[in-house]
């Protein structure tokens, strides 16, 4: 018998044509200057202490002691929702009475409404 010829398989290998594409002239666009906003200033010489903490129960708040501070004393507490102002009735440091505060202490301070972390109390003239 007479061998057969063993047909042969063409294996297609697909290629991968990239097609270039003509580059598209855009138009330019100018950029337009930023402007900056000016940053708030705060008075820092007015500013006496920022509030740590608060404790609803007794309506008292925790102040740490930039500035002199005594009762008696004209405050205003300010922050992102807290705004008004109070004298100074009554002062704490470890639930010891005290009549005033230096720079660098954390005092327990009533207060008339509720105060934050972070609000600023100032020192009124």
């Amino acid at each position: 018998m007479p061998k057969k010829k063993k047909s042969a398989k063409k294996k297609l290998v697909k290629r991968k044509v990239t097609i270039k594409r003509a580059a598209q002239k855009r138009p330019i666009k100018k950029k337009t200057p930023i402007k900056k906003k000016a940053p708030v200033k705060k008075p820092k010489e007015n500013i006496v202490g920022i509030v740590t903490h608060y404790f609803s129960k007794v309506q008292a708040g925790v102040i740490k002691i930039k500035a002199p501070l005594a009762v008696g004393d004209m405050i205003k507490i300010k922050g992102h929702t807290t705004d008004f102002k109070q004298q100074v009735a009554s002062m704490q440091i470890d639930r010891v009475p005290i009549n005033q505060a230096k720079k660098g202490q954390e005092i327990g301070l009533l207060v008339d409404s509720r105060v934050r972390q972070h609000d600023v109390v100032y020192k009124e003239k």
